[in-house]
């Protein structure tokens, strides 16, 4: 599988003139809304303009593949953040409002949960599951071994794993 390299900068230039029409069609298509779509294209020109420029990239062959590659990631990030803003304010009308929180505090969690969620999805698949078993389910590490199959050293070593990222993640 090989690797798309960002186009140069001064190639972005040329790239929203031909495409940014075509691809805010695209993600509008997608999402069903005209101005998370616009917000969508030009986060995703944006990244083009932010990531490194590799010199010997030369011009792209697909440039429109190109483009709903990176375009998909980020829709794929504006969808989580969605859903789990959804299910955070779902949690919180079945609270009382004695114990709604401020507006502020409200921003806050909402921003740690996306941390916490990114974080998350930047790990290895096994090493999620053991984290979210342990730290959400509350399973024992022996319990974990036992639901997944696997030995009570990798239950360990992948604990620490998922700690190390999340010490990284508070740094």
């Amino acid at each position: 599988m090989t690797q798309a390299l960002s186009p140069p900068h001064h190639e972005v230039a040329g790239l929203y003139r031909e495409h940014h029409g075509w691809l805010h069609g695209w993600l509008w298509r997608k999402l069903g809304n005209a101005f998370e779509a616009a917000d969508l294209a030009q986060d995703t020109f944006m990244r083009l303009l932010c990531s490194p420029a590799h010199p010997d990239a030369g011009p792209l062959h697909e440039p429109r593949a190109y483009l709903a590659t990176v375009a998909r990631r980020l829709l794929l990030n504006h969808l989580r953040r969605q859903s789990l803003e959804a299910a955070y304010l779902q949690a919180l009308h079945a609270l009382p409002p004695a114990h709604q929180p401020s507006p502020e505090q409200r921003v806050l969690t909402l921003e740690a949960l996306q941390e916490v969620d990114a974080m998350l999805d930047g790990l290895p698949p096994k090493v999620r599951t053991v984290f979210v078993l342990a730290q959400v389910e509350g399973l024992s590490y022996a319990d974990i071994a036992a639901e997944l199959g696997i030995g009570l050293r990798s239950v360990k070593r992948y604990m620490a794993q998922a700690m190390a990222e999340c010490i990284l993640l508070g740094a």
